[in-house]
């Protein structure tokens, strides 16, 4: 599924690349052979993302955020929906450039929350997203952790994630929709509720 994009959003998706790549060579937000293909690679995944939950509102908790994906990618795509994403990054670096990224791209929907997920406060969120952090069943306590009571998990998934599925349901149970990726063949994005440790 993709997502149209105004004009405004494509330009501040064109800005937010511009200071990946000048950021980049001091903190490593993206593997620098993706660099080429910051759009395709990084941008196009996350936008996918949010074509699936196009009209939400309320909070929304993005972890392990790193250098923005796809946290400020949905804050960018999503800034006229009632919603505040909150950024939990733990490396302070990283965490700097997300704030710059949030203030030069005028981003009045996203703030950053500098901590280690699990220390984080519980953010009660009625949304959550991950990208490339960790296998389902290491992620499945920050769900249960950061996810309001009828809260939903956006997770991108690479191609393992029917194996990682199987392995979580080992010790969790919880309902699970799968979505195929549209730009990386096998991936998936899954969303994921009602979440109860077995």
């Amino acid at each position: 599924m993709r997502m149209h994009v105004s004009r405004e959003t494509t330009a501040r998706l064109d800005a937010y690349q511009d200071l990946i790549r000048k950021w980049n060579p001091r903190i490593n937000l993206v593997a620098p052979s993706t660099l080429d293909d910051l759009k395709g690679r990084h941008i196009d995944d996350c936008l996918q993302l949010a074509a699936q939950v196009s009209a939400v509102s309320g909070s929304w908790v993005d972890i392990g955020s790193g250098g923005g994906f796809p946290g400020i990618v949905l804050a960018i795509a999503l800034a006229d929906q009632d919603l505040l994403i909150t950024l939990i990054e733990s490396d302070q670096r990283k965490s700097t450039f997300l704030r710059t990224a949030i203030r030069e791209l005028d981003l009045k929907n996203a703030q950053v929350l500098t901590a280690r997920i699990e220390q984080a406060t519980r953010q009660n969120a009625d949304y959550l997203s991950a990208r490339a952090l960790a296998p389902l069943p290491r992620l499945m306590p920050y769900l249960t952790r950061h996810l309001g009571a009828n809260g939903q998990a956006w997770l991108m998934k690479g191609q393992r994630w029917q194996d990682e599925v199987d392995e979580a349901r080992q010790a969790w149970a919880f309902d699970v929709e799968s979505y195929e990726s549209v730009t990386q063949p096998g991936a998936a994005i899954l969303k994921i509720s009602g979440v109860t440790h077995e």
